[in-house]
């Protein structure tokens, strides 16, 4: 067998069909390499109990605890019998649940004094933590003698606790690691042997040994250290290439040219750029002048500025006589784009019309939903090079969509867009076009550098003058209605003062109604159910929460919906109306999220707040304080004051600082969530590194990375890492790197 092969193994030839399909299908486990990356979680210490005051509830745990008292208690009448077993640590209880046929072999086995491995799901019944049958495996022997042996043979013993699942525990996945550990001495190093020596790593067989089977806890801390580090360093070089190649494509450069477009209209503007505009512009101007294609995230605050910047970017691109698009993940925000940018350039945006400047260009909007004739003149402006700029959702990316010369692309909220998507736009330049991706949530540095590691990152993190500060508050509407009450006060009074106010809900409403006329007994039984437990009640809705304000608490003043399900034309009209002060309250779903910008609207009330992740909370909050009153955001939530979901929300209402919001939202995410879809097949290799903990490692490793790519760029001279590269990105993930 060779070196590759043994890794490539199927588990299904090793372990039996029952325990390798439950991997397959449960763990996304189906080699031996995979089994071999299925790290342990944590570890035991044999005779050393496990804290059971800190389990998760509703989760999958291992637990290592001694029995304290068993018992078994009759129901029914006598025809029912169920086995109650105490765990202790010292520090907590844990009960145990056994009915029926099952309480037979757990009475013989789990008696006072006995210790025992138990894997459960954790939940509350009567306001005791309990595992209703859990499975377990004894750690001691039977008798006295047999115990002090078993004592003595594990002392000082790590027991290794793998991520589990429902169908197949831990201490399985540690007999089914024993079958396929000897295959770990085949082990494909990917660190080239100058730096795995100069950093004095423990050798890749030795680490897989350690981290399964560690004798000691620096055995652990050694593995860890080494695995870290292949996971960092491997992902740091697929994007160093990446980067590489991308310095190796032409591109048109596209130079600022003075008394252009760019000098118009900065010399109308009515107020002074930041000191960090500024810059990020120059760091922006300087990739465009480049004969490669500059790829470059910006990222910044809540109304940072942001699309001023881009602007200034497309406007160089139009001056060097090229074209500039902007793709926009939704139609209200591709129109919002649209009108704020035509407001901001004035006459210079109606080049080729009567009353437009000489120096100016068109800037034209596309969408799905237009009319065929604008939709036609549209494609038009863009094929003859009329249009400078366009402004457009996915409509963009249309085969049939034509550019005379396009030189940019901005891509707001890249997260939204598949790398697909993003590529086929950028495919309809003559050479490849200049990349800007925007984003409005702040990314702490090592989350960019994993996951945008191919883009060259700005940052502006200065608020332009004149913003004002928002006031948050969280509003505990189950333990205090009167908060609730007091905060339509707020509303009215803001509206009273000349501004304006949003209300957001997480649904839009009507869809149980919609069932219920398609018959859904289903959705009325639902309905039902939610009326007599609050707690499992959907979500507050658009259309229902309008409703209420304009009976109720807010009746008398202009409101109005918006959400996606409206026509686009009524979803413009809507925003058209609010934007020039004509709706006093806005009862809308996220579709506000971002790019929105009415500066006269002061108030947001964010019903079920605890509904939004800490990020998206943040950007609606930046919909609000935009002009020169202060801003105020009230945090409406029924969950009960202890529960993570108010630590959240009170987390957010403590700071305006996006990055600070970004790590505690990160940190309550999973890492898999953190990466996403930035990069395809790269999330399945992140198993020890953690990119929110590992920041050192991440930014040692990418010089390591960028020095080896510079050296070496075919890898030609390494060979075991060109392995493992194609392993990590097979053919699909490559050209989905590639697009990025």
């Amino acid at each position: 067998m060779d070196r590759v092969s043994s890794f490539d193994e199927p588990l299904l030839k090793l372990l039996g069909g029952a325990t390798a399909k439950v991997m397959a299908e449960h763990l996304d486990l189906h080699t031996v390499g995979d089994l071999l990356h299925h790290y342990p979680r944590r570890y035991e210490e044999r005779g050393k109990l496990t804290a059971l005051a800190d389990l998760p509830l509703d989760e999958h745990v291992t637990v290592v605890a001694q029995v304290a008292d068993a018992r078994i208690l009759m129901f029914n009448n006598g025809r029912g019998k169920r086995l109650e077993v105490t765990l202790t640590d010292g520090s907590g209880r844990l009960q145990l649940v056994f009915f029926g046929h099952g309480v037979h072999k757990p009475h013989k086995e789990l008696l006072p004094g006995r210790q025992a491995m138990f894997a459960g799901k954790a939940s509350v019944f009567n306001r005791k933590m309990q595992l209703a049958h859990p499975t377990y495996q004894l750690l001691d022997a039977s008798d006295a003698d047999e115990a002090t042996e078993a004592v003595d043979a594990f002392a000082g013993r790590l027991l290794p606790i793998y991520p589990a699942c429902k169908q197949l525990d831990s201490w399985r996945i540690a007999k089914a690691v024993d079958a396929v550990l000897p295959s770990a001495r085949d082990a494909v190093d990917p660190l080239p042997a100058s730096l795995r020596e100069g950093r004095g790593f423990t050798p890749l067989p030795e680490a897989l040994l350690k981290v399964h089977r560690p004798q000691t806890k620096a055995d652990v801390e050694d593995a860890r250290a080494r695995l870290k580090w292949d996971e960092a360093f491997v992902l740091q070089v697929a994007l160093a290439r990446r980067r590489y190649a991308d310095t190796q494509l032409p591109a048109v450069a596209r130079r600022p040219v003075a008394d252009g477009l760019l000098d118009a209209f900065d010399a109308k503007l009515p107020f002074t750029l930041t000191e960090g505009q500024e810059k990020v512009s120059k760091e922006i101007f300087d990739d465009l002048a480049t004969e490669h294609p500059m790829h470059r995230l910006l990222q910044g605050e809540v109304g940072s500025g942001k699309t001023m910047v881009a602007l200034r970017a497309m406007l160089t691109v139009v001056d060097a006589g090229g074209q500039a698009a902007m793709l926009a993940p939704t139609e209200v925000l591709a129109q919002q784009h649209h009108r704020s940018i035509t407001e901001m350039m004035g006459e210079l945006a109606e080049g080729g019309m009567l009353g437009g400047s000489d120096r100016g260009t068109k800037v034209v909007l596309l969408t799905g939903s237009m009319g065929m004739a604008a939709r036609r003149q549209a494609l038009l402006d863009l094929v003859t090079g009329e249009a400078g700029i366009v402004i457009g959702t996915h409509a963009l990316i249309e085969d049939k969509v034509q550019f005379h010369d396009l030189g940019l692309v901005v891509v707001d909220e890249q997260h939204r867009f598949g790398v697909e998507q993003r590529d086929a736009l950028r495919s309809k330049g003559k050479q490849p076009p200049h990349l800007l991706v925007m984003t409005a949530t702040p990314i702490p540095r090592t989350v960019a550098m994993t996951v945008f590691g191919d883009l060259e990152t700005s940052v502006l993190d200065q608020l332009p003058a004149g913003r004002s500060p928002i006031a948050s508050h969280v509003v505990p509407a189950k333990d205090k209605p009167h908060f609730l009450s007091r905060a339509w006060e707020r509303v009215r009074e803001e509206v009273g003062n000349g501004h304006q106010a949003y209300v957001v809900c997480p649904r839009i409403g009507d869809d149980a109604e919609e069932a219920e006329g398609k018959g859904g007994k289903k959705a009325k039984a639902k309905k039902q159910a939610a009326d007599e437990d609050p707690e499992k009640r959907p979500p507050l809705a658009v259309l229902e929460i309008a409703d209420e304000l304009r009976k109720g608490a807010l009746a008398g003043l202009g409101v109005e919906v918006l959400h996606g399900r409206m026509h686009p034309d009524a979803k413009d009209d809507v925003m058209r109306r609010f934007a020039a002060g004509d709706v006093d309250v806005l009862v809308a779903t996220t579709v506000i999220e971002v790019g929105v910008n009415v500066p006269n609207a002061t108030a947001m009330v964010i019903m079920d707040a605890d509904r939004f992740g800490v990020s998206q909370l943040h950007q609606l909050r930046g919909r609000v304080g935009r002009g020169s009153a202060p801003g105020l955001c009230l945090l409406v939530s029924e969950a009960h004051e202890a529960s993570p979901a108010r630590a959240r929300l009170s987390a957010v209402a403590a700071t305006l600082d996006g990055f600070e919001l970004s790590r505690i939202d990160l940190e309550q995410r999973r890492e898999g969530d953190v990466l996403g879809q930035a990069q395809s097949g790269v999330r399945s290799s992140l198993r020890m590194l953690t990119v929110i903990d590992d920041e050192e490692v991440i930014a040692a490793a990418r010089e390591e990375a960028v020095a080896v790519v510079a050296a070496d760029p075919g890898l030609e001279h390494l060979p075991e890492l060109r392995t493992v590269l194609a392993a990590l990105l097979d053919k699909d993930r490559e050209e989905y790197l590639d697009k990025g």
